[in-house]
Protein backbone atom coordinates (compact mmCIF):
# COMPACT_ATOMS: atom_id res chain seq x y z
CA UNK A 1 0.00 0.00 0.00
CA UNK A 2 1.05 2.84 -0.63
CA UNK A 3 1.90 5.68 1.74
CA UNK A 4 -0.82 8.49 0.14
CA UNK A 5 -3.25 5.57 0.60
CA UNK A 6 -2.20 4.74 4.30
CA UNK A 7 -2.16 8.09 4.97
CA UNK A 8 -5.89 8.70 3.64
CA UNK A 9 -7.18 5.64 5.46
CA UNK A 10 -5.67 6.41 8.44
CA UNK A 11 -7.04 10.29 7.83
CA UNK A 12 -10.71 8.74 7.00
CA UNK A 13 -11.18 6.17 10.14
CA UNK A 14 -9.78 9.07 12.34
CA UNK A 15 -12.44 11.27 11.40
CA UNK A 16 -15.08 8.69 11.02
CA UNK A 17 -14.63 8.06 14.72
CA UNK A 18 -14.58 11.36 15.71
CA UNK A 19 -18.04 11.93 14.11
CA UNK A 20 -19.18 9.14 15.85
CA UNK A 21 -18.29 10.10 19.29
CA UNK A 22 -19.46 13.81 18.77
CA UNK A 23 -22.54 11.84 17.47
CA UNK A 24 -23.05 9.60 20.38
CA UNK A 25 -22.36 12.54 22.81
CA UNK A 26 -24.57 15.10 21.43
CA UNK A 27 -27.60 12.21 21.83
CA UNK A 28 -26.21 11.42 25.47
CA UNK A 29 -26.22 15.89 26.13
CA UNK A 30 -30.10 15.87 24.58
CA UNK A 31 -31.15 13.02 26.38
CA UNK A 32 -30.38 14.95 29.57
CA UNK A 33 -32.53 17.85 28.25
CA UNK A 34 -36.04 16.67 28.85
CA UNK A 35 -37.53 19.55 31.32
CA UNK A 36 -35.76 22.30 28.95
CA UNK A 37 -38.19 21.66 26.18
CA UNK A 38 -41.91 22.94 28.29
CA UNK A 39 -39.82 26.23 29.46
CA UNK A 40 -39.07 27.03 25.96
CA UNK A 41 -42.22 26.44 24.30
CA UNK A 42 -43.75 28.68 27.21
CA UNK A 43 -41.25 31.39 26.33
CA UNK A 44 -41.94 30.99 22.57
CA UNK A 45 -45.88 31.27 23.44
CA UNK A 46 -45.39 34.47 25.57
CA UNK A 47 -43.75 36.32 22.79
CA UNK A 48 -46.36 35.31 20.40
CA UNK A 49 -48.98 36.27 22.30
CA UNK A 50 -47.34 39.78 23.10
CA UNK A 51 -47.11 40.14 19.52
CA UNK A 52 -50.42 39.71 18.84
CA UNK A 53 -51.43 42.08 21.70
CA UNK A 54 -49.23 44.75 20.47
CA UNK A 55 -50.58 44.29 16.80
CA UNK A 56 -54.36 44.36 17.92
CA UNK A 57 -53.79 47.31 20.24
CA UNK A 58 -52.22 49.35 18.04
CA UNK A 59 -53.23 50.72 15.02
CA UNK A 60 -50.11 48.60 13.40
CA UNK A 61 -52.98 46.09 13.17
CA UNK A 62 -55.07 47.79 10.96
CA UNK A 63 -52.34 49.09 8.89
CA UNK A 64 -51.05 45.21 8.24
CA UNK A 65 -54.28 44.11 7.40
CA UNK A 66 -54.69 47.64 4.82
CA UNK A 67 -51.95 46.63 2.97
CA UNK A 68 -52.34 42.93 2.70
CA UNK A 69 -56.02 43.65 1.04
CA UNK A 70 -54.34 46.21 -1.47
CA UNK A 71 -51.67 43.27 -2.17
CA UNK A 72 -54.62 40.95 -2.66
CA UNK A 73 -56.78 43.06 -4.89
CA UNK A 74 -53.71 44.30 -6.97
CA UNK A 75 -53.18 40.44 -7.80
CA UNK A 76 -56.29 39.45 -7.80
CA UNK A 77 -56.88 42.05 -10.74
Amino acid sequence: MSDLMLKTAVATKVRVNGWKNTTAEAMRRRADDRGQTAVEYLGIIAVVVAIVLAITGTSIGNTILDKITNLINTVGN
